[in-house]
């Protein structure tokens, strides 16, 4: 047995960075789930000339909360890849996997599907490309993307569906040199599909929203994971490692935000807008992961946004639902009053409704882990 090296002992007072339970990553989630809520809140289909001022700034700031989904990639990449890892020489490695992942995110997944198409939502078209989750590729059949957040969940699986297979068959140092291929591919495959769009006069966004070009994201955790496995780095060495992800994309923003990386309707910015937000997703991941596990862990398992982000698949599903059935009522609020207004009661009501969807329904499927594809 590999004995570990002095730099893996963790000081006194802290633990290993990898532990079985990490309850900081649930307030991650907290924060993924809290950005997409504010984005679709107070950003998303809100005619911004209407304001002025304060309410204006707050409300174009808020488009940053769709960066929400890519915490969520990063996240997802490095746990999915970490179980993936750990897990890779079981006999029951594939049936375990795909088992569990599907009594955890099928139930809720078409209890949302089937709402949507009771209540005539959505063309049927889509729920039946949405059922083989193909819901971020539905405009090459010709159909829109009728209810947006099921695309980051269509990538996600098609991660799942492949990466299992990629992860048994490669060394870690192998699969570390494929994420970064990815990582470099995915920019490239943006702004290929940017050329390929720019000829009709805008880049369209929903290219983006493709397989192909959102794996970025996930690579990034899975490097993550990767290196926290694979060698042996002490806290100094994770704090270097984070600052220079940090350095590196502060010059991405520094020497590309003049030349317009902050919109994506340039070649640059089509192409290279996300790449320095993963590069801090992942420094946040492994800041979180350092101070969690050290003494001063409860600065960052604060218990309502783990709460939260243990709930985050059901209020992630069910809130535009909610955004769809909810009417503003016909009081004197003014315009920003009702926003705030609506984001109360949609986060509230998402909140709760995940809360019983978790307890009454995908619980119940869960507890059918352990007998069906036992640890």
């Amino acid at each position: 047995m590999r004995m570990l090296s002095r730099s893996k002992c963790p000081p006194i007072g802290a633990e290993p960075f990898l532990r079985p339970a990490m309850p900081e990553l649930d307030v991650i989630r907290g924060i993924a789930i809290l950005a997409v809520l504010l984005y679709h809140s107070f950003y998303w289909q809100v005619d911004i000339s209407r304001f002025s001022g304060t309410s204006r700034f707050f409300l174009t700031g808020m488009a940053l909360g769709r960066l929400g989904v890519n915490l969520f990639f990063v996240l997802s990449g490095f746990l999915i890849t970490g179980l993936l890892v750990d897990s890779k020489h079981r006999a029951n490695f594939y049936s375990r996997f795909y088992l569990r992942r599907a009594l955890r995110i099928l139930p809720a997944y078409l209890v949302t599907l089937s709402i949507l198409a009771a209540a005539s939502l959505v063309p049927m078209s889509f729920i039946v490309l949405s059922l083989l989750y193909l819901s971020n590729l539905t405009p090459l059949f010709g159909v829109a993307i009728a209810y947006p957040i099921l695309w980051s969940l269509a990538v996600e699986e098609h991660f799942y569906l492949i990466w299992p297979w990629v992860v048994r068959r490669l060394g870690n140092r192998s699969l570390l040199f494929c994420c970064v291929a990815v990582i470099i591919a995915s920019p490239l495959l943006r702004l290929a599909t940017y050329f390929l769009t720019e000829k009709n006069g805008k880049m369209f966004y929903v290219c983006n929203d493709y397989t192909w070009n959102s794996l970025d994201g996930l690579a990034s955790g899975a490097v993550l994971a990767i290196i926290l496995r694979e060698y042996p780095v002490s806290r100094r060495g994770l704090l270097v490692m984070l600052s220079i992800c940090c350095i590196i994309a502060f010059l991405i923003f520094a020497i590309g935000l003049p030349h317009g990386l902050a919109s994506r309707e340039n070649r640059v910015g089509a192409s290279l807008q996300l790449v320095p937000f993963h590069l801090l997703f992942v420094a946040l991941l492994g800041v979180f992961l350092l101070v969690g596990s050290s003494r001063y862990r409860p600065i960052v398992q604060l218990k309502p946004l783990m709460f939260f982000g243990e709930l985050s698949y059901g209020p992630y599903l069910y809130h535009l639902l909610l955004f769809y059935f909810f009417r503003l009522p016909s009081l004197h609020f003014k315009p920003f009053s009702m926003l705030v207004f609506r984001f109360l009661m949609v986060s509230t009501a998402a909140s709760l409704v995940a809360f019983l969807s978790r307890r009454q329904l995908e619980d119940r499927f869960l507890a059918l882990k352990d007998r069906l594809a036992p640890s």
